[in-house]
């Protein structure tokens, strides 16, 4: 293979100078509860753009208030939320990364919702979470224009892709999972349709030429949840009706029963291989992949086509420049900025 980590990428519009993505990670630091981006956020990722990273994908955004994980998560449920994020992105631009933001609602997993929403009476395991109430059909339908609604601010913003949060137990991946899905209507006779219908409406709202990402648990580690097989039937799904990349994740339904997860380096990489080979479409790795020689591998072998790095970046801003270096570019090609130079 001749691609490596620090090759260049393109897909449609998007033209990344390398294949490092920043997985995108809450930071719970909207302190004013307003869901609009603040300094923190301004430093935490222009920081990372300094630091060499090819795509940036901002946090999961909530496209309602009670779609929060926490009231102190983003949100892009208004226009007035847009001046923020544009300022953010510009900021993330001005240094060479392009820009995702993930779009999502938590569904029952919204801590400080009064009464989350789900699509049926299945409340999430734990002391921290509240029973809660199935939305009706109505409610559904309602609910895929808000996703449309949300991206369209993004759009505005000046992102470069969008990435739909389908995995970790979130609403999207609440409405493919048996375990949390047990509607009659016809929400719960095609597990893929709310997921089907939001892709459908967002893609009116993003120019032709924007990738459509969606993040998606290839198999649920709960005692009797869905293996990779359900997940390939839904994301087959997915992308006819318009997702163009995959980012492969698993889990986040609930607390692992007697399947676990590897959690050691690149234990979900043979999940994102699987999906690249049988659906022909390029995919996001993501999962313990902080080690550069490692990401080189997942790239060099065809495993994937980017690679993600979530505490990796949480420990080191510029993991890509660092990683670039000890992968044996000259500094002069690691996109180390200017200022820093003498540093290396």
């Amino acid at each position: 293979m001749s691609e490596k980590l620090f090759s260049p990428y393109q897909f449609k519009g998007l033209q990344l100078n390398n294949r490092v993505v920043m997985a995108p990670m809450c930071q719970y630091s909207v302190t004013a509860k307003d869901g609009i981006p603040n300094d923190w956020h301004q430093v935490h990722y222009v920081s990372r753009a300094v630091g060499g990273t090819g795509l940036i994908v901002i946090e999961m955004t909530d496209v309602e208030p009670d779609g929060r994980i926490t009231d102190n998560d983003l949100g892009i449920w208004s226009d007035a939320h847009i001046p923020a994020f544009a300022k953010l992105v510009d900021g993330m631009h001005a240094h060479g990364s392009k820009v995702a933001i993930q779009i999502a609602h938590a569904g029952r997993k919204a801590e400080d919702a009064e009464q989350p929403v789900a699509p049926s009476v299945v409340t999430f395991p734990g002391e921290d979470f509240r029973e809660p109430r199935a939305l009706t059909t109505e409610e559904v339908e309602a609910m895929v224009q808000k996703f449309a609604d949300g991206v369209r601010r993004a759009v505005q913003a000046g992102v470069d892709a969008i990435e739909l949060h389908g995995a970790h137990g979130y609403l999207i991946h609440q409405f493919h999972s048996k375990l949390m899905n047990h509607r009659e209507d016809v929400y719960g006779q095609d597990l893929a349709r709310f997921g089907v219908e939001i892709i459908r409406a967002v893609k009116k709202e993003m120019p032709e030429d924007m990738p459509l990402i969606m993040r998606i648990s290839a198999i649920e580690y709960a005692d009797g949840g869905y293996d990779i097989e359900h997940t390939l039937e839904m994301a087959r799904a997915y992308q006819a009706a318009g997702v163009d990349i995959f980012h492969i994740s698993s889990g986040g339904e609930g607390p692992a029963g007697q399947r676990k997860p590897g959690n050691y380096p690149g234990y979900q990489v043979p999940f994102a291989r699987r999906f690249r080979e049988e659906l022909n479409v390029p995919v996001i790795a993501v999962g313990l992949l902080d080690d550069a020689a490692l990401a080189q591998a997942v790239i060099g072998n065809g495993d994937a086509d980017l690679v993600a790095v979530g505490r990796g970046m949480l420990r080191d801003p510029y993991w890509a420049n660092h990683a670039a270096l000890e992968l044996g570019i000259c500094k002069d090609k690691a996109a180390i900025a200017e200022q820093y130079s003498r540093g290396y």
